[in-house]
């Protein structure tokens, strides 16, 4: 008697969401997973290390020590009086004459790794521009005299970190606009889904070519026009798990207790819905990371002196002889996006039920 009370009750049990084991077995499927585990640590390490590249790749010293007095160049701007010049502005600290009295006793200077920025022009290049890589520019110049390697360090942060408030964005409108679809059906999704059908067939490249010839160009402008369209792939996905989620047992539950629909839809429903969102997060930033380079390939992207890929690529094209330009920045490129890659096929197969209850 007790054993039949006992299954008619796990019957009427309403179904409860994915509990923490979940993600445990999900987190160890995906460390088993060599490559992918390995690529999102690469990667990690990588963004990490970029955001430090004012300490990595500049033309200002980290730190001086120059008549018993010290100084940091990178925090503020000094004179080339304060270290023996003749004029009031600010010390070119690459000025052979300015690094010979940092080698005077008792003056030191510890420079960066590689002590060139993204805009420096190494003046003193033996070699016209663009320069092949050597001791001075380990992976040459651009056309313009511009330390390579710094202007890849530079551009590889402003690719992801545009990427990353891309994706941030188109996430969040993708999440928003499939949830209330998929919940509420219905009128609202039908007229959601026609809105969405003439949105997508705007020409989205045209409406960049018109904005930037009227606007000054500038990364929130850029990211504003393709965030407008890079949430309506995501909201299907999240529609089509609303629209599944919504029937199950637990929500009927949550609402048979009283609970609004904002509190169903974002306590109950949204953790259900999460797996292709998280799933598509690496394949998204390598979508915004090709169209940021794309678009700065063409001229339409980045402010002009912004460290961009994009603008290296043209250069590379332009200047075929210089093939180091091409290269670098083509394994920089491929690099990012291999590892993104990886990372999105690892995600896709430790978040797949079956597997996952499989292992």
């Amino acid at each position: 008697m007790h054993r039949q009370k006992h299954a008619v009750d796990t019957e009427r049990t309403p179904e409860p969401p994915p509990s923490a084991s979940f993600s445990r077995r999900a987190w160890r499927r995906f460390k088993r997973n060599k490559l992918g585990y390995w690529s999102l640590l690469l990667f990690c390490a990588l963004v990490v290390l970029s955001l430090f590249a004012d300490v990595l790749s500049n033309d200002k010293p980290l730190i001086v020590h120059y008549d018993g007095e010290t100084y940091f160049p990178l925090l503020h701007r000094y004179p080339e009086t304060i270290f023996g010049g003749d004029f009031q502005t600010e010390t070119d600290y690459l000025d052979p004459y300015i690094r010979h009295q940092f080698k005077q006793p008792g003056n030191w200077a510890v420079y960066p790794p590689n002590p060139y920025g993204p805009n420096t022009i190494n003046y003193f290049a033996a070699a016209p521009n663009p320069s092949a890589p050597s001791a001075s520019n380990w992976l040459g110049t651009d056309d313009r005299g511009r330390d390579l390697l710094a202007q890849l360090i530079y551009g590889f942060r402003v690719s992801v970190l545009f990427a990353l408030a891309l994706t941030a964005v188109g996430v969040a409108l993708g999440i928003l606009t499939g949830a209330i679809q998929g919940f509420f059906g219905g009128k609202i999704d039908i007229t959601f889904q026609r809105f969405i059908e003439v949105w997508g067939s705007m020409p989205e490249l045209y409406l960049l070519i018109i904005f930037s010839a009227v606007f000054s160009p500038s990364i929130g402008l850029l990211l504003i026009l393709l965030s407008l369209f890079g949430w309506m792939g995501l909201s299907d996905y999240v529609r089509a798990e609303f629209l599944r989620n919504r029937k199950l047992d637990y929500v009927k539950a949550a609402r048979a207790l009283g609970l609004s629909n904002g509190q169903i839809m974002w306590r109950h429903i949204l953790p259900n819905s999460m797996v292709p969102v998280v799933t598509f997060l690496p394949f998204r930033m390598s979508a915004a990371i090709l169209a940021l380079t794309s678009l700065d390939f063409l001229g339409l992207g980045v402010p002009p002196g912004t460290p961009s890929l994009g603008e290296l690529l043209s250069q590379g094209k332009n200047n075929i002889d210089a093939w180091w330009i091409s290269l670098s920045t083509f394994a920089v490129l491929v690099v990012t996006l291999l590892l993104l890659t990886f990372m999105g096929d690892a995600l896709r197969d430790a978040l797949d039920p079956r597997k996952v209850d499989a292992a």
